[in-house]
């Protein structure tokens, strides 16, 4: 019980078979699918597209700072992705001194030389948030000359390392750059 073959065949007769071997229905396939994936990309590329992140969300994803007018021994505070970043133009002093530590008596073991760019070890750049309960620290108080967190009593050196109170970690150092001598670009 087979389908019948004389029913599939067109009225009027055989297809006509052009030269290079395809007919009309092959002609018509073509074009129908030719024309359902152009309409197929019209439609996916802007649903792609709103996909991405939209120009606001980039533009806080990173920021550019002017640290010329920064004085040694001062801290500028801004802000990037909602929180506040230190950037710290570190005296000679405050370098040796971070620099002179023993890193092996320290909660969060790392070297000032870690924590800053090379050729730029006068600038710190740390997130400005205690990591102990996300308190804000202030800067040039503390035991170490660095940040003090009056919300627990952390207190952080000129290299942002935690030396006393119950924050667990360093502050964070964010990814930076430095565009040119005036101009950092954080994120």
């Amino acid at each position: 019980m087979g389908i019948d073959e004389n029913l599939l065949r067109p009225k009027g007769g055989a297809e006509k078979i052009n030269e290079d071997g395809s007919t009309r229905r092959d002609f018509l396939t073509l074009t129908a699918s030719c024309v359902a994936a152009a309409g197929a990309a019209v439609v996916g590329v802007p649903f792609v597209s709103s996909l991405n992140p939209d120009q606001g969300v980039l533009a806080v994803g990173s920021t550019e700072v002017n640290v010329k007018n920064i004085q040694e021994g001062h801290t500028l505070t801004t802000t990037w992705r909602g929180k506040p970043v230190f950037i710290r133009h570190r005296t000679k002093a405050e370098i040796e001194s971070a620099r002179s530590v023993d890193v092996t008596t320290l909660r969060d073991p790392e070297k000032d030389e870690d924590r800053v760019k090379g050729g730029k070890e006068e600038w710190l750049v740390a997130v400005g948030v205690c990591t102990h309960l996300g308190c804000v620290p202030i800067s040039g108080k503390g035991e170490f000359g660095g940040w003090f967190c009056p919300c627990h009593g952390s207190h952080y050196d000129t290299s942002g390392r935690i030396r006393k109170g119950p924050a667990p970690k360093n502050l964070q150092v964010p990814d930076y750059t430095f565009i040119n001598d005036d101009t950092i670009k954080i994120g």
